[in-house]
C-alpha cells in the first residue's frame, strides 16, 4: 500500500516538473522569436543565455559518453595543430639567443686573441725596451753632471721610473738564486694528489691577492719617487716604498715558481690523475660564475681576468717545457710526449672561457656586441698611452686593467731560461745577441700592429674625443664625501657652516659634479660603455625633506681589474 502512494506521489512529482519544463521553454523560445537573426533553424534546440534544457543535456552527455573511446582519444593527438606565430614575440627572442650563443666563441676569441698580444706587449717590454731606457737613464745621469746643466732635473719621471723596475729586477734576480729548484720540485712531489689539488686552488687565490696589492706598492713606489718636491711630505720616504716593492715581486716570483712546479709535477705523474683534477678545477669555475648576475661592467672584469689567466697558462707551460727539455738533454723527441697534454690543457681552457662565457651572456640577456665594446675600451688605453698629456706607461695600465704584472712573471722566466740554458764560448754569445735582437724586433712590429689595430677600433667606438680630455683625477674619499653630505645637509637645513673646516671640503662647489658631466662628450659611446644602473642613497633633512644623490655611472675606461662592481670582484 504504502508503495503504491509513493509511486502515486513520485509520478505527480515528475508531471508537475515536466509542465514546469514546457513553460520555461514556451516563454524562451517567444523570447527567442523575437530575434530571429539568433535562430540558425527550427530543427536545432534553442539556446537560452547559454544553457540548454535539462532533457537536452541529459541526453548529450549519454551521446558524449558513448563517444568517448581510445582510438578517437589517439586519433585527437595525432591531428591536433597548433601556430607558433600566435606568440611570434617570444620564439623570436628565443631564436636571437640561438644566435647570440653562436657569435660568442667568434667574438670572445677577438677579445682574447688582442688581449693576448697586449699582454705579450707588456712582457717583452721588460726584456728588451726596459733594460735599453735604463741604459739610456744611467747616461743621463752620469753626463748631465758634466756638462753643467744643474739647474734642470737629472731624471724625467718616466725615466726614474724605469731606473727602479730596473733595480728591483736586478736585486730580486739576484735573491732567486738563493731559491732551490730541484729542491722545491721533489719536496711536492712527494706530497698526495688531493694535497696538492688543494696547493693549487690555495696559490691561484692568493695570485690575485698578490697582484691586486702588489700593483698598489708599485705604483705608490713610482710616486714617491716622482711626486713634485714642493708639495708637503705626506710619505713615509722612497727607500721604505722601495723595499716593499723588491719583497713584493720576490714573493710574488715564489708563488709562481710554485704554480709552475706543481704544474711541472702534475704532467711528470705516471697516472696523470694530478693533471686531470687540476683540469676539472677549470670547470667548476663555470659552476661558480654561470648562475650569478653580472652587468656588463662584471663581464668586463671577468674578460679581463680570462685573457691575464690565459697568459699566465701559457707562461706556465713554457716554464714546464723549458723543465723537462732540461732534464731529457733537450731531446726533441720528448717534446712531442709532452704536446697532447700542453694541447689538453690549452684546449680545456678555451672550452670553459667559451662556455661560461655564452650563458653568462644569455642568463644575463647581454648582446655579443658587449666583446666589441671590451676590445675598444682596451684599445683606448694603448692609444692614450702614446699621447703627449700621457700619465702613465702602457704596461702600467695593462697591469691595472687586468690585473696582470709583468715584473715577477719575467723574474721567473729569466731565472729558469738562465738555469736550464748554459752559456759557453763565442758562438753561444752570438746566438744570445741574435736573439735579443729577434726579441726586439718582435716587440716592435707586434707594437706598431696592435697600434694600428687600437686606433681602428678607437675610430669605430667613436672614442677619439677622449683622447684629447685631460687624466682623470682621483676619486674623492669616503671621508670627505661624508663631509661633503653634511655641509650639504646643513645648507638645506637653513644652518651655518662652520669656517674652520678643510678647504678641500669647503671649495668643492656642489655643482662641480654636474660641470664635470657637462664637459664629457656625448657620443654614441657614451651610451653603451656605461652601465643602466644607477645607485641611489637618500638623506633624510631636518624639516621632513629628501635628497637624493645619484652615483654617477661608472665608464668602462674607468673599471680596473679590481673595482667592485655591484658587490663583486671576478
Amino acid at each position: 500500500m504504502a508503495d503504491s502512494v509513493a509511486a502515486g506521489l513520485g509520478d505527480e512529482k515528475e508531471e508537475k516538473e515536466a509542465k514546469k519544463d514546457e513553460k520555461e521553454r514556451g516563454k524562451w523560445t517567444v523570447g527567442a522569436s523575437s530575434k530571429p537573426e539568433e535562430i540558425s533553424g527550427s530543427s536545432e534546440l534553442t539556446e537560452t543565455l547559454g544553457f540548454y534544457e535539462r532533457k537536452a543535456k541529459r541526453q548529450d552527455s549519454r551521446h558524449n559518453v558513448s563517444d568517448l573511446s581510445l582510438v578517437r582519444f589517439v586519433s585527437a593527438e595525432l591531428t591536433r595543430g597548433y601556430f607558433l606565430e600566435h606568440n611570434e614575440a617570444k620564439y623570436t627572442e628565443r631564436r636571437e639567443r640561438v644566435y647570440t650563443c653562436l657569435r660568442i666563441p667568434k667574438e670572445l676569441e677577438k677579445l682574447m686573441i688582442f688581449g693576448f698580444f697586449l699582454c705579450l706587449d707588456a712582457f717583452l717590454y721588460v726584456f728588451t725596451l726596459l733594460p735599453l731606457r735604463v741604459l739610456l737613464a744611467l747616461i743621463r745621469l752620469l753626463t748631465l753632471p758634466c756638462c753643467g746643466l744643474s739647474g734642470s732635473r737629472l731624471l724625467q719621471p718616466a725615466q726614474v721610473c724605469d731606473v727602479l723596475k730596473g733595480f728591483i729586477m736586478v736585486l730580486c734576480y739576484s735573491m732567486m738564486h738563493y731559491v732551490d729548484y730541484s729542491m722545491m720540485y721533489h719536496l711536492i712531489r712527494g706530497q698526495s694528489v688531493i694535497k696538492l689539488y688543494i696547493i693549487y686552488n690555495m696559490l691561484e687565490v692568493a695570485d690575485r691577492l698578490f697582484s691586486s696589492f702588489g700593483q698598489d706598492i708599485l705604483d705608490a713606489l713610482y710616486w714617491t719617487a716622482t711626486e713634485p718636491k714642493e708639495r708637503k711630505r705626506a710619505h713615509i720616504g722612497v727607500i721604505p716604498h722601495f723595499l716593499m716593492a723588491v719583497l713584493y715581486v720576490f714573493l710574488h716570483a715564489i708563488l709562481i715558481m710554485v704554480q709552475a712546479t706543481t704544474l711541472n709535477v702534475a704532467f711528470n705523474s705516471h697516472n696523470k690523475s694530478l693533471l686531470t683534477i687540476m683540469m676539472s678545477n677549470n670547470f667548476v669555475e663555470i659552476k661558480g660564475s654561470v648562475f650569478k648576475k653580472f652587468e656588463k661592467n662584471n663581464l668586463f672584469q671577468m674578460s679581463n681576468s680570462d685573457i691575464k689567466e690565459r697568459f699566465t697558462n701559457y707562461v706556465l707551460l713554457l716554464i714546464v717545457c723549458l723543465r723537462n727539455m732540461e732534464q731529457f738533454s733537450w731531446n726533441p723527441d720528448h717534446l712531442w710526449v709532452l704536446f697532447p697534454d700542453v694541447c689538453m690543457v690549452i684546449a680545456s681552457e678555451i672550452a670553459v672561457d667559451v662556455v661560461k662565457h655564452a650563458f653568462i651572456t644569455k642568463f644575463n640577456d647581454i648582446p655579443a656586441d658587449v666583446y666589441g665594446e671590451y676590445r675598444a675600451s682596451l684599445a683606448f688605453d694603448l692609444v692614450s698611452s702614446r699621447q703627449k698629456n700621457a700619465y702613465t706607461d702602457y704596461s702600467d695600465s695593462v697591469s691595472r686593467r687586468m690585473g696582470f704584472i709583468p715584473l715577477p712573471l719575467a723574474l721567473l722566466l729569466i731565472r729558469v731560461v738562465t738555469s736550464s740554458v748554459k752559456i759557453q764560448g763565442a758562438l753561444a754569445f752570438v746566438c744570445v745577441v741574435l736573439f735579443y735582437l729577434g726579441m726586439i724586433t718582435l716587440k716592435v712590429l707586434n707594437s706598431i700592429v696592435l697600434l694600428g689595430k687600437s686606433c681602428v677600433y678607437v675610430k669605430e667606438a667613436n672614442m677619439e674625443e677622449k683622447l684629447f680630455q685631460s687624466p682623470p683625477s682621483a676619486a674623492p674619499s669616503r671621508v670627505s664625501s661624508r663631509a661633503q653630505r653634511t655641509k650639504h645637509t646643513r645648507e638645506s637645513a637653513g644652518e651655518p657652516v662652520d669656517e674652520g673646516v678643510t678647504a678641500s671640503i669647503v671649495t668643492q662647489p656642489t655643482h662641480q659634479a654636474e660641470c664635470t658631466a657637462s664637459n664629457l662628450p656625448t657620443s654614441a659611446s657614451d651610451q653603451f660603455l656605461t652601465t643602466p644602473d644607477e645607485s641611489e642613497e637618500k638623506i633624510l633633512t631636518q624639516d621632513g625633506t629628501e635628497i637624493i644623490h645619484r652615483a654617477p655611472k661608472k665608464d668602462l675606461l674607468e673599471i680596473d681589474r679590481f673595482t667592485i662592481c655591484g658587490n663583486r670582484i671576478d
